[in-house]
């Protein structure tokens, strides 16, 4: 169900370039819990014509939302031949294997796969947004990514993965009472 070839293919990049996030904070299993679910996407994200070129470290973060299950998540560089529409529905169907329901925002989920960026720039689509909306604002993402991707500029901003990250990491200025600004 979750196999995928681990065969690691040396053929130059072609096509588009994409950076996927990755998240897990449901076990599929007993013993697929999240941190293998990654892995295995990893695995996933390297099957033709999918290829993967650079994947980030497996981190583990706190939840949004109402889930309280901790989460693994990391970063992949994958290149494809795929547009971004297709690139969207091969990524929904890695996640219907992995046995991804879209129950309620911000659930517990087997695997989340959300396009962050992609070589083309920006996407703006009824189905699709990239860069996605919330990476700024998100160090769960930006970590990853910045391991595999520090120069990458969003193209909204101008900024780095790396300046985005510094933004996140920077303390916040308080007024005299000990409010965040």
């Amino acid at each position: 169900m979750i196999k995928a070839s681990t065969r690691r293919r040396t053929e130059p990049v072609s096509g588009h370039v994409y950076a996927i996030g990755i998240g897990s904070n449901r076990p599929l299993r007993a013993r697929l819990g999240p941190p293998a679910i990654v892995e295995a996407a990893f695995e996933a994200l390297d099957v033709a014509p999918l290829r993967l070129v650079a994947r980030s470290p497996v981190i583990a973060s706190r939840p949004i939302g109402p889930s309280a299950r901790t989460y693994a998540n990391a970063a992949a560089l994958v290149a494809a031949p795929l547009e971004p529409l297709a690139m969207l529905d091969m990524l929904q169907a890695i996640e219907r294997r992995f046995h991804r329901r879209r129950q309620r925002r911000w659930g517990a989920r087997t695997l989340d796969l959300d396009l962050l960026l992609w070589s083309g720039g920006a996407v703006r689509h009824k189905r699709l947004t990239i860069p996605h909306a919330a990476l700024a604002q998100r160090d769960f993402v930006l970590r990853p990514l910045r391991a595999i991707a520090p120069h990458w500029r969003d193209p909204r901003s101008g900024r780095s993965i790396a300046q985005l990250a510094a933004r996140l990491s920077r303390p916040k200025p308080v007024d005299r009472k000990g409010r965040a600004l």
